[in-house]
Formats: structure tokens, C-alpha cells, sequence
């Protein structure tokens, strides 16, 4: 009988003692497999990485929007101020913007 093992894998070992017992009163030998290999838990490690970088580039995300909605909002008050002219109260003239001409 041939009993082929997978690379990186030992076949289970029975004690002589044990063997020769299990044989003389006819009781099964039971193999207990560990079903998770030693080793570093990838999920445990990686979850964590995973969280931070997403939580990184949201903030990297909201930074920039802000930065864009500033932007608009300064672009867009000068464009009001340019169009609106000079505004005078009283005789307090207040011009908001220059001219093209100057």
C-alpha cells in the first residue's frame, strides 16, 4: 500500500506502542488534523490597514472638495463684485473690484 503525502506536509505519526496496541484489540487509531495551518492571520492583519487607508484617503477627499468649494466661492465672489460695480452709500463710494482698465 502507497501513501503519498503533499509537498510541505509530514505524514501523521503513530507511537510504535500505541500502533501495537490499536492492533491487538482491534480499536480504530484516530488522527486528529489542527484545520488551520500556523501562521500569521492575514485577515486580522490587513482589516485593520484596510480601515486606516480608507479613513486616510476620505480625509485626502474632503480636503480637496473643500479646497475646490473655496475656490469656487472666491471665483465666484469676484465675478459678482466685477459685475456689481462700484457701490455707494451716501457719499461714501466703495468699489469692490478693479477694473480690466487699469
Amino acid at each position: 500500500m502507497s501513501q503519498h503525502t503533499l509537498p510541505g506536509q509530514i505524514a501523521p505519526h503513530i507511537p510504535a506502542d500505541d500502533w501495537r496496541r490499536a492492533q491487538a484489540t482491534g480499536q480504530p487509531v484516530v488522527f486528529v488534523v489542527n484545520g488551520t495551518p500556523p501562521g500569521i492571520p492575514w485577515r486580522r492583519i490587513v482589516l485593520p490597514f484596510a480601515i486606516a487607508g480608507a479613513v486616510v484617503a476620505g480625509g485626502w477627499g474632503l480636503a480637496a472638495a473643500l479646497c475646490w468649494l473655496l475656490d469656487v466661492a472666491a471665483h465666484t465672489a469676484t465675478v459678482i463684485a466685477g459685475a456689481a460695480g462700484p457701490i455707494g452709500i451716501g457719499g461714501i463710494t466703495l468699489k469692490l473690484a478693479r477694473s480690466k482698465d487699469h
